[in-house]
């Protein structure tokens, strides 16, 4: 399985961005769908999981600014992020989790600057 990061730009503090991570087979064998990111110098950081009945968790820091959502029949998992702050800028990356594996994505820069 391969997963495919996009939509990563440069965008305004205020402004949004909406990542989508494309997967070559079946996400819904995956129970688990996460986006973490790293930002220069620092840890690489969880951002947001859904599992795959929909329940999804968010780190304190994105929480009521991004909605995480997967659609299995188009085997994409997506991030819209909302009121972008400089804070968030890094690269993000799009993981996949369950029975059949662990998979990682490429990450997709993201960059918050006026």
């Amino acid at each position: 399985v391969q997963l495919q990061a996009s939509g990563g730009g440069l965008v305004q503090p205020g402004g949004s961005l909406r990542l989508s991570c494309a997967a070559s087979g079946n996400i819904f064998d995956f129970s688990v769908m996460r986006w973490y990111r790293q930002a220069p110098g620092k840890q690489r950081n969880f951002v947001a999981a859904i599992t795959k009945g929909g329940i999804t968790n968010y780190g304190g820091d994105v929480k009521g600014r991004f909605t995480i959502s997967r659609d299995n029949a188009k085997n994409t998992l997506w991030l819209q992020m909302n009121s972008l702050k400089p804070e968030d800028t890094a690269v993000y990356s799009c993981n996949a989790a369950g029975a059949i594996g662990n998979y990682w994505g490429q990450g997709t820069q993201v960059t918050v600057s006026s």
